[in-house]
């Protein structure tokens, strides 16, 4: 029984000892079945091309009446009748109120009489004047004497002419007494009633019409942004837009696009000393009369083309620690460079690119965290569909048509990118 016992331990090692044995075995085969390292990061590229590029800006504007016409009395008068409903459309030359006519017609009635007498006088003069001419040649009678006759003679015809001039401005003050529409457009309240006295040409207008069919917009822009737009032209960074440079279109107060577009007539000649901007005003079309007098809007204004932007979408963009905009390419040996970069203004998604790429560079935009600069890389080309431009977005619909770009430029370090008006028709 002593020699079985001391047997005991022996035998319960072996079983220990093979399994230590057996997991060394497998730890050696699965570090001699360990995979190979891993061969490039797979990134996705982007491959740079430049396009026609035209470039709009949004400003603020307010709409006002093409045509504005306030209606006061050229004479007095005590008013008779209203003729027109307050707040609806007349025509040029409709009778709007009319006034007590009776002193007037008085008026009238005499100074036709008065030229009917001076028309006797002057008949009688004549006849006087034309039988001492002929007297005078066989010394009937004197000289003097007919002198004064054909003197009797001109002044009666000038007689004549003044009561015919008293004719005609009687019958101009009785005309006056329909007060009619200087043009055609909406007319708004009326400032008295039947029964009020009015007096030629007073302060308080009777009612006001406004023309709204076209409307005028008078929009502000920065002289800044008109000198940096300037000097763009004269660079040959921009060109003109060609026959569509003056077009605009509208957005309303509810952010809603208006459906018509307008058109550039002029931009102011000076700058205001306190705002520092320049007026610009366009005239829209607005035959239904969904715009009024007054409204705030947004006009996207065409600025210029840019014939060769370089356009770079902004996810390949990235700002280092100090704030400047870099890039990384994939180079010609699938290798990760870094550039340094300078950016300009948004266009959707996209930044216009000045400096540090060019058309053909393999933008990465995909995969950034697994490339790492100096090493290789396996590029995939992909497509960044573009981002519709927002309101300052041009139509690309026509053939041959550029997209448009709003007037944005890059954020700085660690922010995001922050809309910037620029200059529009003005520098035209």
């Amino acid at each position: 029984m002593k020699n079985v016992r001391s047997l005991l331990p022996a035998v319960q090692c072996q079983p220990v000892l093979a399994l230590i044995l057996l997991a060394a075995l497998a730890g050696c085969s699965r570090k001699a079945e360990a995979p190979p390292p891993a061969g490039p990061a797979e990134v996705g590229v982007y491959v740079l091309k430049t396009q026609r590029q035209a470039f709009t800006t949004e400003l603020p504007g307010r709409t006002s009446a093409f045509l504005t016409a306030d209606i006061r009395p050229q004479v007095g008068g005590i008013v008779q009748k209203r003729l027109f409903t307050e707040g609806a459309t007349v025509k040029a030359g409709q009778v709007l109120y009319q006034l007590d006519p009776s002193t007037y017609q008085a008026a009238q009635a005499s100074a036709q009489a008065t030229l009917a007498r001076n028309r006797a006088t002057a008949g009688a003069a004549e006849v006087t004047a034309g039988r001492n001419a002929e007297l005078v040649r066989i010394d009937a009678v004197s000289k003097q004497l007919n002198d004064q006759s054909q003197a009797a003679l001109a002044q009666a015809q000038a007689d004549v002419a003044t009561a015919q001039a008293s004719v005609e401005t009687a019958r101009i003050n009785l005309g006056f007494t329909r007060i009619t529409a200087p043009i055609s457009g909406r007319i708004g309240t009326s400032a008295v009633t039947p029964g009020a006295l009015v007096t030629a040409n007073q302060t308080t207008a009777l009612a006001t019409i406004q023309q709204l069919d076209p409307l005028y917009v008078d929009v502000t822009q920065s002289s800044a942004e008109v000198l940096r737009l300037k000097r763009d032209f004269a660079a040959g960074r921009l060109t003109r837009s060609g026959p569509d440079a003056a077009r605009i279109r509208l957005i309303l107060e509810d952010g809603s696009r208006y459906a018509r577009e307008g058109r550039l007539q002029f931009a102011g000649l000076s700058v205001n000393a306190t705002t520092g901007a320049v007026t610009l005003r366009a005239t829209v079309p607005n035959p239904d009369g969904l715009l009024l007098p007054g409204m705030y809007v947004r006009a996207v204004v065409e600025e210029g083309v840019d014939e060769d932007a370089l356009l770079a979408p902004q996810q390949g963009i990235q700002r280092d620690a100090v704030g400047r905009a870099t890039a990384l390419v994939v180079d010609a040996e699938d290798k990760v460079v870094r550039r340094q970069v300078t950016v300009g203004r948004a266009v959707g998604n996209r930044w216009v690119v000045q400096k540090g790429l060019n058309a053909g560079d393999r933008l990465l935009v995909e995969g950034s965290m697994r490339a790492r600069v100096g090493e290789k890389v396996k590029p995939v080309t992909v497509d960044v569909p573009e981002a519709p431009t927002g309101a300052g977005a041009a139509p690309t619909g026509a053939a041959g048509s550029a997209p448009a770009a709003t007037g944005n430029m890059p954020a700085a370090a660690g922010t995001a990118p922050q809309a910037a008006a620029a200059a529009p028709a003005a520098a035209r």
